[in-house]
C-alpha cells in the first residue's frame, strides 16, 4: 500500500498543492498579484484557509485547458445541459 495520494487519471490537469507559493506559482500576472494582496491581508486561520481554497480553484480552473472558450460558451448559452440530462434521466 502506498502512502502517495491517489490523483484522477487526466493528464492534462496536474494537482496543486495547496500553498501560497503553489498557488502564486499557478497563477499569472494580475491574477496572481490580486492573490498576495488577499492573502497578504488575511487573518490566521480560517481567513486565510478560505483565501487560499478560492484561489486554489482559479488556479486549477485555469490548469485546465480551454477555459477562456468555456466561459465565452456559457456566457452565449452554447454547449449546456439540463442536469437531468447528466444524471441520466
Amino acid at each position: 500500500m502506498s502512502a502517495q495520494p491517489e490523483h484522477r487519471a487526466d493528464p492534462r490537469v496536474r494537482p496543486i498543492p495547496h500553498t501560497i507559493d503553489a498557488v502564486a506559482g499557478a497563477l499569472t500576472g494580475a491574477k496572481r498579484m490580486a492573490f498576495y494582496a488577499e492573502i497578504g491581508q488575511a487573518e490566521e486561520g480560517e481567513q486565510i484557509n478560505a483565501v487560499l481554497r478560492k484561489w486554489w480553484m482559479e488556479a486549477m480552473f485555469d490548469s485546465r485547458p480551454g477555459r477562456g472558450q468555456r466561459l465565452a460558451d456559457a456566457d452565449a448559452r452554447r454547449g449546456l445541459v439540463s442536469l437531468p440530462d447528466l444524471a441520466g434521466e
